[in-house]
């Protein structure tokens, strides 16, 4: 089990600061659709959010082990 930290408007849109995915490893790429599985509510937002692998941002491409600390942060906008 992986658990996904959700910020600001991916936390309101899934209504919860985190989701808990079954995850055997893989890349961002597989996770970003596990999650959305997990909340489909939240779908939209999570094809356009970046996600976060070890305090790092990630690609799609790239890897996330069983143990990964992963965040995802939703686009932000201001001025």
């Amino acid at each position: 089990m992986l658990r996904i930290s959700l910020f600001a408007g991916m936390a309101e849109a899934a209504g919860c600061r985190s989701v808990d995915v079954e995850w055997q490893g893989g890349t961002v790429g597989s996770l970003r659709a596990a999650v959305a599985k997990a909340c489909p509510a939240a779908a939209p937002l999570i094809a356009v959010s970046a996600f976060a692998v070890g305090g790092r941002y990630s690609g799609d491409a790239d890897p996330v082990a069983l143990d990964a600390e992963v965040a995802i942060i939703p686009p932000v906008s201001g001025g």
